[in-house]
Protein backbone atom coordinates (compact mmCIF):
# COMPACT_ATOMS: atom_id res chain seq x y z
CA UNK A 1 0.00 0.00 0.00
CA UNK A 2 1.50 3.29 -1.02
CA UNK A 3 1.43 6.31 2.09
CA UNK A 4 -0.73 8.81 2.58
CA UNK A 5 1.20 12.00 1.00
CA UNK A 6 0.20 14.81 3.12
CA UNK A 7 0.23 18.45 2.87
CA UNK A 8 0.08 20.10 6.31
CA UNK A 9 -0.73 24.11 7.12
CA UNK A 10 0.26 25.86 10.29
CA UNK A 11 0.11 29.43 11.90
CA UNK A 12 2.01 28.96 14.89
CA UNK A 13 3.93 26.73 17.17
CA UNK A 14 2.77 23.68 15.44
CA UNK A 15 2.32 21.79 18.34
CA UNK A 16 -0.04 19.22 16.61
CA UNK A 17 2.68 19.26 13.70
CA UNK A 18 4.83 17.79 16.43
CA UNK A 19 2.55 15.63 17.25
CA UNK A 20 1.60 14.19 13.93
CA UNK A 21 5.47 13.48 13.44
CA UNK A 22 5.89 12.04 17.02
CA UNK A 23 3.21 9.19 15.57
CA UNK A 24 4.76 8.74 12.17
CA UNK A 25 8.09 7.89 14.32
CA UNK A 26 6.42 5.56 16.77
CA UNK A 27 4.61 3.83 13.58
CA UNK A 28 1.48 4.51 14.69
CA UNK A 29 1.26 6.06 11.57
CA UNK A 30 3.61 4.00 9.62
CA UNK A 31 1.44 4.36 6.34
CA UNK A 32 1.66 8.39 6.57
CA UNK A 33 4.24 11.26 4.97
CA UNK A 34 4.58 14.51 4.82
CA UNK A 35 5.39 16.24 2.03
CA UNK A 36 6.04 19.79 3.00
CA UNK A 37 4.72 22.00 5.96
CA UNK A 38 2.71 25.50 4.00
CA UNK A 39 2.44 28.62 6.54
CA UNK A 40 0.69 31.90 6.23
CA UNK A 41 3.44 33.28 8.84
CA UNK A 42 6.87 33.42 7.97
CA UNK A 43 7.22 33.70 12.27
CA UNK A 44 5.63 30.24 12.67
CA UNK A 45 7.73 28.40 14.85
CA UNK A 46 6.30 25.33 13.41
CA UNK A 47 7.91 25.65 10.33
CA UNK A 48 11.59 25.39 12.27
CA UNK A 49 10.95 22.22 13.99
CA UNK A 50 9.43 20.97 10.38
CA UNK A 51 12.85 21.77 8.89
CA UNK A 52 14.62 20.18 11.69
CA UNK A 53 13.02 16.92 11.08
CA UNK A 54 14.12 17.23 7.28
CA UNK A 55 10.55 18.41 5.59
CA UNK A 56 10.29 20.86 2.83
CA UNK A 57 8.48 24.61 3.96
CA UNK A 58 7.10 26.98 2.22
CA UNK A 59 5.28 30.59 3.01
CA UNK A 60 1.79 31.25 1.27
CA UNK A 61 2.13 35.01 0.13
CA UNK A 62 1.05 36.60 -3.86
CA UNK A 63 4.39 34.84 -5.13
CA UNK A 64 3.47 31.36 -3.49
CA UNK A 65 -0.47 31.61 -3.27
CA UNK A 66 -3.27 28.84 -3.58
CA UNK A 67 -3.25 28.22 -6.73
CA UNK A 68 0.64 27.29 -6.68
CA UNK A 69 -0.81 25.27 -3.84
CA UNK A 70 -3.23 23.52 -6.24
CA UNK A 71 -1.21 22.95 -9.06
CA UNK A 72 1.39 21.34 -6.33
CA UNK A 73 -0.79 19.10 -5.07
CA UNK A 74 -1.69 17.80 -8.15
CA UNK A 75 1.88 17.49 -9.46
CA UNK A 76 2.94 15.65 -5.86
CA UNK A 77 -0.29 13.31 -5.92
CA UNK A 78 -1.10 14.76 -2.77
CA UNK A 79 -3.98 12.77 -0.64
CA UNK A 80 -4.41 14.76 2.22
CA UNK A 81 -4.57 18.28 3.53
CA UNK A 82 -4.14 18.74 7.08
CA UNK A 83 -4.91 22.14 8.64
CA UNK A 84 -3.57 21.85 12.13
CA UNK A 85 -3.80 25.38 14.12
CA UNK A 86 -4.10 27.06 10.74
CA UNK A 87 -5.78 30.78 11.36
CA UNK A 88 -6.58 31.70 7.73
CA UNK A 89 -10.00 30.59 5.86
CA UNK A 90 -9.15 28.87 2.69
CA UNK A 91 -10.32 30.12 -0.59
CA UNK A 92 -13.84 28.44 -1.37
CA UNK A 93 -11.93 27.53 -4.85
CA UNK A 94 -9.82 26.21 -3.52
CA UNK A 95 -11.70 23.93 -1.01
CA UNK A 96 -14.31 22.59 -3.75
CA UNK A 97 -11.27 21.62 -6.31
CA UNK A 98 -9.61 19.25 -2.94
CA UNK A 99 -13.37 18.41 -2.02
CA UNK A 100 -12.64 15.41 0.72
CA UNK A 101 -9.11 15.90 0.58
CA UNK A 102 -9.24 18.28 3.45
CA UNK A 103 -9.31 18.00 7.27
CA UNK A 104 -9.55 20.44 9.95
CA UNK A 105 -9.14 19.98 13.66
CA UNK A 106 -10.74 22.68 15.90
CA UNK A 107 -11.20 23.10 19.44
CA UNK A 108 -14.86 23.07 20.16
CA UNK A 109 -17.50 19.79 19.77
CA UNK A 110 -18.47 21.19 16.67
CA UNK A 111 -21.46 22.69 15.42
CA UNK A 112 -21.03 24.43 18.68
CA UNK A 113 -19.22 27.35 19.05
CA UNK A 114 -17.26 27.66 15.12
CA UNK A 115 -14.79 30.29 15.11
CA UNK A 116 -12.48 32.14 17.68
CA UNK A 117 -12.48 31.98 21.71
CA UNK A 118 -13.76 28.72 22.02
CA UNK A 119 -12.59 27.69 25.31
CA UNK A 120 -13.88 30.61 27.23
CA UNK A 121 -17.37 30.62 25.20
CA UNK A 122 -17.84 27.21 26.44
CA UNK A 123 -17.47 28.66 30.41
CA UNK A 124 -19.71 31.27 29.52
CA UNK A 125 -22.48 28.70 28.15
CA UNK A 126 -21.96 26.90 31.38
CA UNK A 127 -21.53 23.61 29.67
CA UNK A 128 -19.97 20.46 31.80
CA UNK A 129 -18.37 19.19 28.61
CA UNK A 130 -16.19 20.47 25.89
CA UNK A 131 -13.66 19.34 23.44
CA UNK A 132 -12.34 18.74 20.20
CA UNK A 133 -13.64 18.12 16.51
CA UNK A 134 -12.18 16.84 13.47
CA UNK A 135 -14.29 17.52 10.66
CA UNK A 136 -13.95 17.69 6.27
CA UNK A 137 -13.83 21.34 4.82
CA UNK A 138 -16.42 23.09 3.26
CA UNK A 139 -16.31 26.13 2.35
CA UNK A 140 -18.27 27.02 5.48
CA UNK A 141 -16.26 28.33 8.04
CA UNK A 142 -15.82 25.26 10.50
CA UNK A 143 -18.28 23.68 8.64
CA UNK A 144 -18.67 19.88 7.00
CA UNK A 145 -18.71 16.34 8.69
CA UNK A 146 -17.62 15.70 11.26
CA UNK A 147 -16.00 12.55 11.90
CA UNK A 148 -14.35 12.29 15.18
CA UNK A 149 -14.62 14.11 18.75
CA UNK A 150 -12.12 13.85 21.80
CA UNK A 151 -14.36 15.19 25.10
CA UNK A 152 -13.51 16.59 28.41
CA UNK A 153 -15.32 17.69 31.64
CA UNK A 154 -15.39 21.07 32.60
CA UNK A 155 -15.20 21.75 36.25
CA UNK A 156 -15.94 24.61 37.97
CA UNK A 157 -12.43 25.80 38.97
CA UNK A 158 -11.58 25.53 34.60
CA UNK A 159 -10.48 28.60 33.26
CA UNK A 160 -9.92 29.27 29.50
CA UNK A 161 -6.45 28.32 29.98
CA UNK A 162 -6.56 25.33 31.89
CA UNK A 163 -9.62 24.27 29.04
CA UNK A 164 -7.31 25.38 26.21
CA UNK A 165 -4.61 22.47 27.86
CA UNK A 166 -7.17 19.77 28.54
CA UNK A 167 -8.59 20.49 25.33
CA UNK A 168 -5.08 19.89 23.44
CA UNK A 169 -4.20 16.69 25.07
CA UNK A 170 -7.25 15.64 23.41
CA UNK A 171 -6.35 16.94 19.95
CA UNK A 172 -3.32 15.02 20.28
CA UNK A 173 -5.48 11.93 20.65
CA UNK A 174 -7.56 12.21 17.40
CA UNK A 175 -6.13 13.55 15.17
CA UNK A 176 -3.73 11.17 14.65
CA UNK A 177 -6.62 8.69 14.65
CA UNK A 178 -8.29 10.57 12.13
CA UNK A 179 -5.23 10.46 9.71
CA UNK A 180 -4.73 6.99 10.60
CA UNK A 181 -8.12 5.94 9.57
CA UNK A 182 -7.88 8.00 6.24
CA UNK A 183 -4.36 6.09 5.42
CA UNK A 184 -6.40 2.91 6.09
CA UNK A 185 -9.07 4.43 3.97
CA UNK A 186 -11.83 3.70 6.55
CA UNK A 187 -13.53 6.95 6.88
CA UNK A 188 -14.34 9.19 3.78
CA UNK A 189 -16.65 12.33 3.03
CA UNK A 190 -19.92 11.54 1.34
CA UNK A 191 -21.60 14.64 0.51
CA UNK A 192 -22.64 16.48 3.97
CA UNK A 193 -21.77 13.01 5.88
CA UNK A 194 -18.99 10.61 5.87
CA UNK A 195 -18.74 6.89 5.50
CA UNK A 196 -16.87 4.86 8.28
CA UNK A 197 -15.90 1.39 7.28
CA UNK A 198 -18.33 2.30 4.26
CA UNK A 199 -21.29 2.78 6.19
CA UNK A 200 -22.93 6.30 6.25
CA UNK A 201 -22.84 8.00 9.48
CA UNK A 202 -25.01 10.85 10.65
CA UNK A 203 -23.02 11.45 14.01
CA UNK A 204 -18.96 12.08 14.87
CA UNK A 205 -17.27 8.62 16.54
CA UNK A 206 -16.74 10.42 20.46
CA UNK A 207 -13.94 9.26 22.45
CA UNK A 208 -13.71 10.34 25.88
Amino acid sequence: MSKLNCLIFISGNGSNLKNIIKNIDSGFLNNVRIHEVLSDNPSAKGLKYAEENHISVKIINEKYNYDNISLDINKNNINLIILAGYMKILPKDFVNNHDGKIINLHPSLLPRYKGLNTHQQAIQSGDSIHGASVHFVTDELDDGPVFIQGLVEIKESDTAVTLKEKVQEIEYQILPIAIRWISEKLVEKNGNSFKFRGVLETEPIKYL
